[in-house]
């Protein structure tokens, strides 16, 4: 019996060899990936909050990243937008707009997100979805009080404007991601054989 054993990696990222620089590269790349998604963005009329593709690069990077470089990825994000990178939708900067408060969320998304994908939440389609859903709610949970206090909007307005019209296209971002995930693990997996 050989006392080397193989260790699985906790996130797809950790599927990559390196050390501090591959964790730098992928920080700011899941940052630069998120930033890169939001200019895929659609404004509606009815709604001060634009459609982007921004939640659904947040997810699937925050659970290939876990939750340390989640946290720091759109931490960075977060913060080089504030600081006038204008890459949040529409080629924004700053924080006073409504919509700010969803890319607040995107934090809080992170963290849940990247510790459920550590235990094992992105490995199966049921799983993923699960994990995926909780990370919408975290986001939402941030980006909704956010409009209402930017907006002045009550809490039913908000969720009519700032949650509804974007259900539909968070299930088909959720499905989407749930099959890449699990995916994307047979292959990390068939490889270590």
């Amino acid at each position: 019996m050989s006392s080397i054993t193989s260790v699985s990696p906790r996130t797809l990222a950790d599927a990559i060899p390196g050390g501090l620089v591959r964790n730098i590269a992928l920080v700011a790349g899941g940052a630069g990936f998120v930033g890169l998604a939001a200019q895929a963005a659609v404004p509606l009329p009815y709604t001060p909050v634009p459609l982007t593709l921004g939640t659904f690069a947040v997810l699937l990077t925050v659970a290939v990243l876990g939750s340390k470089r989640g946290l720091l990825s759109m931490g960075l994000y977060a913060v080089a937008g504030m600081a006038g990178m204008p890459w949040f939708s529409d080629g924004r900067a700053g924080w006073a707009f409504a919509s700010f408060g969803y890319i607040l969320g995107y934090i809080l998304a992170a963290a849940l997100v990247g510790k459920l994908a550590e235990r094992g939440g992105d490995r199966t389609t049921l799983k993923a979805v699960g994990t995926m859903l909780l990370g919408n709610l975290a986001i939402y949970a941030v980006g909704v009080p956010w409009l209402m206090a930017q907006s002045g909007m009550d809490l039913a307005t908000a969720l009519a404007k700032g949650v509804v019209p974007f259900l539909i296209g968070d299930a088909i971002k959720t499905l989407v991601a749930a099959a890449l995930l699990p995916a994307t693990w047979k292959v990390v997996n068939s490889r270590q054989q």
